[in-house]
């Protein structure tokens, strides 16, 4: 297999960012159950006067390093796959990048723990709600597009695998998590399970992609 310098340093990258990701995953599954999330603006601000680090955690903290992560293996698909099909893979991943960009603007975890400090000195009514506009800007229009976004990224990168270096199997088990993250968290029910489920294939794409990064890595 033949391959350049940049496709080499990109695939190590991609493979150590998949790494990561497989293993901060899991860690926000684990912050979730442990540690429910409040339902109320106070309660946020309680929770993050009591622990900020915990109150970082429950507003996603591990999903912002995730997104980092996410862009470097976004480049290196891009690089890799682009011969295969350069349109279809630009668009993706310029859908991709601007779904990152919506969850970063969406989150407000460094903002809720500014607002709870304050709180904290001089309880108002106006940080009060402050920080219920936080949480409605967290899981709204910005979240969703990121979401639905990523989904499309996802879906439309595993039909270009096939046939590639990555293999069949991988593709499959991209589209399956694909077509499950294009429905976002905030859809209710259906919504919240479609987006638990999805983790599972996914994993299993980092994890399948990581041997294919490895080898184009170490090829010449």
């Amino acid at each position: 297999m033949h391959t350049n310098e940049t496709t080499r340093t990109l695939s190590k990258v991609a493979m150590y960012a998949s790494i990561a990701m497989v293993v901060i995953i899991p860690l926000q599954i684990i912050v979730f159950f442990v540690s429910f999330p409040p339902e109320t603006a106070e309660l946020w601000l309680a929770l993050f006067t009591e622990n900020w680090a915990l109150g970082l955690l429950q507003m996603d903290l591990l999903f912002i390093v995730d997104n980092m992560l996410l862009v470097l293996l976004y480049l290196a698909l891009y690089l890799i796959l682009k011969e295969k099909n350069e349109p279809v893979m630009m668009v993706a991943i310029l859908l991709g990048l601007l779904g990152i960009a919506s969850f970063f603007s969406s989150n407000p975890a460094f903002e809720m723990w500014q607002t709870a400090r304050e709180y904290a000195k001089m309880p108002r009514e106006n940080l009060l709600t402050i920080a219920e506009a936080l949480i409605f800007q967290w899981k709204g229009t910005a979240f969703n597009i990121y979401y639905v976004l990523n989904g499309i990224t996802l879906l439309a990168t595993a039909l270009v695998m096939r046939n590639s270096v990555f293999g069949n199997k991988t593709a499959t088990v991209g589209l399956i998590s694909g077509f499950l993250m294009v429905i976002p968290s905030t859809a209710g029910t259906v919504g919240l399970v479609c987006s638990l489920l999805s983790l599972i294939p996914w994993m299993i794409f980092l994890i399948m992609m990581m041997g294919t990064f490895r080898k184009l890595s170490r090829s010449t």
